[in-house]
């Protein structure tokens, strides 16, 4: 018996229905995974009957076999069992005076059939530019995709995101706003899009429609074309060029940045930020190094998450690989304390960043101040530390090259605990 059913089991337990006195749910009504009511009871081919949600779960989790036989399953089918479910509901209506209610009849789940007829009447729609039409096979999608996660699931397989790019592509026009944010939504939860749907979005029309809807003042429209936007980047790769041409767009990202909608949002627009920065690197970098992107950065660094500090060093390491972007973090206060604090102090990757950057901040050039201020906070020891517990080849040499040039200050530099706070810090105008 797998860890799963031997979870659902235990946490099933305990379930009963109570109104005053304890009330039993009669053991061939609950499904054998959960221990719960079923609410759809279906059969599989061993004969063995499971609510649908509970097998459905057990079969994404990538499951072949059928779970009180353990038989592997020849094929996923699953056979509703009417006569079961109409006990069930019969049972129900019996003990309404106890507190149960009866279980709805379920909706016949959706097919593979029907999502690819709905995929054609969405692209003769947009090739026709039918909005009204279009509006409502979207209308059909949402509703499918709330009735159950099973339904989003066969949505998605079957290629309603392809169909939605496709759409949105040919639409991309100022006349069609509304529709458009209503495709953008249902895009969120339809990757992947596969070739075809990717290729759509990176066009000129799309790609000037998201940048659009990200300046403006709708925040559930800009919180998902960067949603959007960010799987749109990770499919592509770092070879990809269009998006970065768009004139204006670095400015347009750093204002989602500096006003948040939600931590998903910003940790989705700093990919984005990094993509665009690895394909056009220096111009780009300066773009947004002038922009104050270093300062915003370490903001965002001093309380983040785990996600967003990963996400926040990876795009100021980017920036530190260029003049002007070590310069810049040279400038912040912030900059060698915020990073020295974050050592050994969130993941194993942002140590690895934060010391990437310590390296390339404080070392050549004018680092000496980088130096003294990162022994000053306790950067000698953290080093040492990182040096004992392991770590990658790379981030060994940078450690030791940094030990080697702080070991001339250590002596001669008061020391501070290296966990304090920021406030004593002047913070750049």
């Amino acid at each position: 018996m797998s860890s799963l059913w031997r979870r659902r089991r235990k946490s099933g337990k305990s379930k009963e229905i109570n109104s005053g006195s304890e009330l039993t749910i009669p053991t061939h009504f609950r499904c054998p995974i959960s221990l719960e009511l079923m609410k759809d009871p279906v059969s599989l081919a061993t004969g063995v009957t499971y609510d649908r949600e509970s097998i459905d779960m057990w079969h994404d989790t990538g499951n072949t076999t059928c779970p009180v036989t353990n038989q592997v399953l020849g094929n996923s089918d699953q056979i509703p069992n009417h006569e079961l479910r109409k006990m069930i509901q019969d049972w129900c209506v019996d003990n309404k005076s106890h507190g149960v209610e009866r279980i709805p009849t379920p909706r016949v789940p959706l097919s593979s059939y029907q999502v690819t007829e709905v995929c054609s009447k969405i692209a003769a729609a947009s090739r026709g530019r039918h909005d009204i039409k279009c509006r409502e096979l979207l209308t059909k999608i949402n509703n499918w995709a709330k009735e159950s996660h099973r339904n989003k699931q066969c949505l998605v397989k079957n290629g309603i995101g392809a169909a939605l790019a496709e759409a949105f592509a040919r639409f991309s026009t100022e006349k069609y706003t509304n529709l458009l944010k209503e495709i953008m939504s249902a895009l969120t939860w339809s990757f992947p899009l596969g070739e075809k749907g990717i290729s759509d979005l990176k066009s000129v029309v799309s790609l000037h429609c998201m940048a659009r809807f990200l300046k403006g003042d709708d925040l559930s429209s800009r919180r998902d074309t960067i949603f959007v936007l960010k799987e749109v980047v990770i499919s592509s790769g770092d070879d990809d060029h269009e998006l970065v041409e768009i004139e204006g767009i670095e400015e347009t990202l750093f204002q989602v940045m500096k006003v948040p909608i939600c931590p998903r949002a910003t940790q989705a627009c700093l990919v984005v930020i990094r993509h665009m920065m690895m394909v056009s690197q220096e111009k780009v970098t300066m773009r947004f190094v002038k922009l104050g992107l270093v300062d915003l950065v370490l903001e965002i660094l001093v309380d983040g998450s785990k996600s967003v500090c990963e996400k926040s060093l990876v795009v100021l390491d980017v920036i530190c690989r260029s003049g002007e972007g070590k310069e810049s973090a040279r400038r912040n206060a912030l900059m060698v304390p915020i990073l020295v604090k974050k050592i050994l102090r969130v993941s194993d990757v942002t140590t690895e960043l934060c010391v990437s950057s310590l390296w390339k901040v404080c070392l050549g050039g004018n680092g000496e101040g980088g130096l003294v201020e990162a022994v000053g906070v306790g950067g000698f020891q953290k080093l040492l530390l990182v040096l004992q517990l392991g770590c990658g080849e790379q981030t060994k040499e940078k450690a030791t090259d940094l030990l080697k040039s702080m070991n001339v200050y250590k002596k001669k530099v008061e020391c501070f605990d290296s966990s304090f706070r920021f406030n004593y810090i002047s913070r750049p105008n």
